[in-house]
């Protein structure tokens, strides 16, 4: 289930972001980037719509995956 931005506080949202940032094996690269940094770049990708948040009523957990994924998930 795709949860929309607007369904979230901005609280709940912030939390979606920092524990998705925060995740084991989040990988950025050879550059280290702070925190705060890593939380504009998803909200970005959010709020442009390149990145969704999911909800998965089985496991009951949250994800943030590209929009790109989905689709192509939908497809294989």
């Amino acid at each position: 289930m795709i949860i929309p931005l607007a369904r979230l506080s901005k609280e709940a949202l912030t939390g979606v972001i920092e524990e998705f940032v925060t995740r084991d094996g989040t990988d950025y690269g050879i550059v280290e980037i702070d925190l705060e940094q890593k939380i504009r770049s998803v909200l970005r990708q959010l709020e442009k719509g390149e990145a969704l948040i999911v909800y998965d009523e089985t496991t009951m957990t949250t994800n943030i995956v590209l929009k790109d994924e989905i689709t192509k998930a939908k497809y294989d």
